[in-house]
Protein backbone atom coordinates (compact mmCIF):
# COMPACT_ATOMS: atom_id res chain seq x y z
CA UNK A 1 0.00 0.00 0.00
CA UNK A 2 1.30 3.53 -0.86
CA UNK A 3 1.18 5.91 1.76
CA UNK A 4 0.14 9.76 0.48
CA UNK A 5 1.62 13.32 1.30
CA UNK A 6 0.17 16.35 0.76
CA UNK A 7 2.96 18.78 0.45
CA UNK A 8 2.96 22.30 0.07
CA UNK A 9 1.10 23.24 3.73
CA UNK A 10 0.82 26.43 4.97
CA UNK A 11 -2.15 27.03 6.89
CA UNK A 12 -4.16 25.22 9.64
CA UNK A 13 -7.46 24.35 7.64
CA UNK A 14 -5.40 22.80 4.55
CA UNK A 15 -3.75 20.28 6.91
CA UNK A 16 -6.83 19.46 8.65
CA UNK A 17 -8.35 18.52 5.76
CA UNK A 18 -5.80 16.43 4.49
CA UNK A 19 -5.71 14.68 7.63
CA UNK A 20 -9.51 14.11 7.70
CA UNK A 21 -9.41 12.93 4.16
CA UNK A 22 -6.31 10.05 5.18
CA UNK A 23 -3.56 11.32 4.05
CA UNK A 24 -0.21 9.69 6.00
CA UNK A 25 2.06 12.87 5.63
CA UNK A 26 1.71 16.77 5.59
CA UNK A 27 4.66 18.52 3.93
CA UNK A 28 6.13 22.09 5.23
CA UNK A 29 8.22 23.98 2.51
CA UNK A 30 11.11 26.31 4.01
CA UNK A 31 12.17 27.10 1.28
CA UNK A 32 11.84 30.96 0.73
CA UNK A 33 11.68 31.50 -3.20
CA UNK A 34 8.73 29.34 -3.05
CA UNK A 35 5.19 30.42 -3.33
CA UNK A 36 4.46 27.75 -0.79
CA UNK A 37 6.82 29.07 1.68
CA UNK A 38 6.44 28.75 5.49
CA UNK A 39 8.36 29.95 8.74
CA UNK A 40 8.83 28.00 11.61
CA UNK A 41 6.16 29.81 14.13
CA UNK A 42 3.91 29.30 11.18
CA UNK A 43 4.62 25.25 11.31
CA UNK A 44 4.77 25.07 15.25
CA UNK A 45 0.95 26.39 15.31
CA UNK A 46 0.09 23.98 12.54
CA UNK A 47 1.85 20.92 13.69
CA UNK A 48 0.13 21.41 17.15
CA UNK A 49 -2.85 20.23 15.99
CA UNK A 50 -2.01 17.39 13.77
CA UNK A 51 -2.77 13.84 15.01
CA UNK A 52 0.49 12.16 16.49
CA UNK A 53 0.17 9.52 13.66
CA UNK A 54 0.37 11.95 10.94
CA UNK A 55 4.00 11.98 9.54
CA UNK A 56 5.21 15.78 9.45
CA UNK A 57 8.33 16.78 6.30
CA UNK A 58 10.26 19.61 6.43
CA UNK A 59 11.46 20.46 2.78
CA UNK A 60 14.75 22.20 2.18
CA UNK A 61 16.64 23.48 -0.19
CA UNK A 62 20.20 23.84 0.16
CA UNK A 63 20.00 25.06 3.54
CA UNK A 64 23.13 24.49 5.91
CA UNK A 65 22.72 21.58 7.87
CA UNK A 66 23.18 22.75 11.16
CA UNK A 67 20.20 25.58 10.42
CA UNK A 68 17.96 21.90 9.39
CA UNK A 69 18.59 20.09 12.33
CA UNK A 70 17.64 23.29 14.25
CA UNK A 71 14.10 24.17 12.41
CA UNK A 72 13.36 20.19 12.41
CA UNK A 73 13.93 19.76 15.98
CA UNK A 74 11.99 23.14 17.00
CA UNK A 75 9.01 22.63 14.68
CA UNK A 76 8.98 18.55 16.28
CA UNK A 77 9.23 17.39 12.22
CA UNK A 78 9.28 13.73 11.60
CA UNK A 79 11.31 13.57 8.65
CA UNK A 80 13.42 15.86 6.64
CA UNK A 81 13.35 16.33 2.69
CA UNK A 82 16.25 17.81 0.96
CA UNK A 83 15.36 19.27 -2.21
CA UNK A 84 18.22 20.92 -3.59
CA UNK A 85 21.85 19.55 -4.82
CA UNK A 86 22.75 18.32 -1.10
CA UNK A 87 25.09 15.31 -1.28
CA UNK A 88 25.56 11.79 0.46
CA UNK A 89 28.34 13.72 3.08
CA UNK A 90 25.95 16.83 3.72
CA UNK A 91 22.71 13.65 4.53
CA UNK A 92 24.97 12.41 7.10
CA UNK A 93 25.05 15.45 9.15
CA UNK A 94 20.94 15.69 9.21
CA UNK A 95 19.78 13.90 12.07
CA UNK A 96 16.58 11.41 11.90
CA UNK A 97 14.90 10.35 8.95
CA UNK A 98 15.88 11.55 5.26
CA UNK A 99 14.10 12.05 2.19
CA UNK A 100 16.26 13.05 -0.46
CA UNK A 101 14.68 14.28 -3.56
CA UNK A 102 16.11 13.41 -7.14
CA UNK A 103 14.82 15.55 -10.26
CA UNK A 104 14.46 12.84 -13.18
CA UNK A 105 14.99 13.59 -16.82
CA UNK A 106 16.58 10.16 -17.82
CA UNK A 107 17.74 7.08 -16.34
CA UNK A 108 20.73 8.66 -15.40
CA UNK A 109 19.04 9.44 -11.78
CA UNK A 110 19.96 5.45 -10.95
CA UNK A 111 23.60 6.60 -10.54
CA UNK A 112 22.70 9.66 -8.44
CA UNK A 113 20.94 8.26 -5.85
CA UNK A 114 23.08 4.94 -5.89
CA UNK A 115 25.44 6.42 -2.80
CA UNK A 116 22.64 8.31 -0.42
CA UNK A 117 21.97 6.28 2.52
CA UNK A 118 18.55 7.69 3.24
CA UNK A 119 15.14 6.47 4.45
CA UNK A 120 13.40 7.47 0.82
CA UNK A 121 14.31 9.13 -2.28
CA UNK A 122 11.67 11.77 -3.66
CA UNK A 123 11.67 11.33 -7.65
CA UNK A 124 10.37 14.73 -9.27
CA UNK A 125 10.37 15.84 -12.63
CA UNK A 126 12.86 17.76 -13.90
CA UNK A 127 13.01 21.07 -14.72
CA UNK A 128 16.06 23.15 -15.53
CA UNK A 129 15.01 26.37 -13.32
CA UNK A 130 13.06 24.93 -10.87
CA UNK A 131 14.03 22.68 -7.55
CA UNK A 132 10.19 20.89 -7.75
CA UNK A 133 6.84 22.19 -8.17
CA UNK A 134 6.50 21.95 -11.85
CA UNK A 135 3.31 20.58 -11.89
CA UNK A 136 4.39 18.12 -15.02
CA UNK A 137 4.60 14.19 -15.08
CA UNK A 138 7.80 12.04 -15.77
CA UNK A 139 8.14 8.84 -17.85
CA UNK A 140 7.58 6.46 -14.74
CA UNK A 141 8.91 3.64 -17.11
CA UNK A 142 12.47 4.81 -16.34
CA UNK A 143 12.22 3.81 -12.57
CA UNK A 144 9.75 0.95 -12.68
CA UNK A 145 13.03 -1.52 -12.03
CA UNK A 146 14.32 0.93 -9.46
CA UNK A 147 14.21 -1.20 -5.85
CA UNK A 148 17.66 0.25 -4.21
CA UNK A 149 15.52 2.70 -2.18
CA UNK A 150 12.05 3.46 -1.41
CA UNK A 151 10.29 5.37 -3.77
CA UNK A 152 8.43 8.44 -2.84
CA UNK A 153 6.91 9.56 -6.54
CA UNK A 154 6.43 12.88 -7.10
CA UNK A 155 5.48 15.44 -10.22
CA UNK A 156 2.44 16.18 -11.77
CA UNK A 157 0.48 14.02 -9.88
CA UNK A 158 -3.24 14.85 -9.61
CA UNK A 159 -6.80 13.41 -8.68
CA UNK A 160 -7.14 11.80 -12.28
CA UNK A 161 -4.22 10.35 -12.48
CA UNK A 162 -2.91 8.97 -8.76
CA UNK A 163 -4.42 5.21 -9.40
CA UNK A 164 -2.70 4.80 -12.04
CA UNK A 165 0.70 6.11 -11.07
CA UNK A 166 0.28 3.74 -8.33
CA UNK A 167 -0.87 0.89 -10.27
CA UNK A 168 2.33 1.39 -12.47
CA UNK A 169 5.36 2.06 -10.31
CA UNK A 170 3.72 1.01 -7.05
CA UNK A 171 6.15 3.36 -5.18
CA UNK A 172 6.54 3.49 -1.28
CA UNK A 173 4.36 7.10 -1.06
CA UNK A 174 2.88 9.29 -3.63
CA UNK A 175 3.40 12.93 -2.87
CA UNK A 176 1.15 16.16 -4.25
CA UNK A 177 1.58 19.51 -4.11
CA UNK A 178 0.22 21.91 -7.07
CA UNK A 179 -1.93 18.93 -8.00
CA UNK A 180 -4.51 20.01 -5.58
CA UNK A 181 -3.99 23.61 -5.24
CA UNK A 182 -6.66 26.50 -5.54
CA UNK A 183 -4.00 28.70 -6.40
CA UNK A 184 -0.19 28.49 -5.27
CA UNK A 185 -0.04 27.79 -1.42
CA UNK A 186 -3.58 26.91 -0.75
CA UNK A 187 -5.54 23.64 -1.36
CA UNK A 188 -8.62 23.10 -2.80
CA UNK A 189 -10.12 21.18 0.05
CA UNK A 190 -12.55 18.54 -2.77
CA UNK A 191 -8.91 17.65 -5.15
CA UNK A 192 -7.30 17.21 -1.56
CA UNK A 193 -10.74 14.62 -0.74
CA UNK A 194 -10.24 13.33 -4.42
CA UNK A 195 -6.90 12.92 -4.64
CA UNK A 196 -6.70 10.71 -1.72
CA UNK A 197 -9.88 8.76 -2.19
CA UNK A 198 -8.61 8.23 -5.74
CA UNK A 199 -5.12 6.64 -4.14
CA UNK A 200 -7.01 4.65 -1.56
CA UNK A 201 -9.38 3.23 -3.76
CA UNK A 202 -6.91 1.76 -6.12
CA UNK A 203 -5.27 0.01 -2.84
Amino acid sequence: MSNIKICGITNKEDAQVAVEAGADALGFIFYERSPRYVTPDTVRAITSAIPPFVTTVGVFVNTPADKVNEVARSCGLHAVQLHGDESPDYCDQIEGSIIKAVRVKDDSFQTVIAPYRVQAVLLDTYAPDKYGGTGKTFDWSLIKQQRSHRIILSGGLTPENVAEAIRFVQPYAVDTGSGVEATPGRKDHDKVRAFIDAARRYQ
